[in-house]
């Protein structure tokens, strides 16, 4: 495989986490204004793309191959637990 092919496939590999970390960000902004304003957007973005990243390569891992509805499961309610905890949701 030639290094153009390989950044493709790593490209593809971490596009689900990035878009799913732009969406929470984005969705906290438009749902939650007043706690997002203080966290931002870069920061949220980049932390829930490294959660999100993380669980993409365990998934992998464990079940051999990418892309299984698991692994995507688990990055979904792995990251929005990131961005609940970013937010502090808890505290009301």
């Amino acid at each position: 495989m030639d290094p153009l092919s390989s950044i493709n496939h790593l490209l593809n590999f971490l596009a689900p986490a990035f878009a799913v970390a732009l969406v929470l960000v984005v969705g906290s902004q438009i749902f939650d204004r007043k706690r997002a304003k203080t966290v931002g957007w870069l920061k949220p973005i980049a932390i829930n793309f490294v959660i999100g990243a993380t669980v993409l390569q365990g998934g992998l891992i464990v079940f051999g191959n990418d892309g299984k509805i698991w692994t995507y499961g688990g990055l979904v309610v792995i990251s929005a637990t990131s961005q609940f905890f970013l937010l502090r949701s808890w505290r009301g």
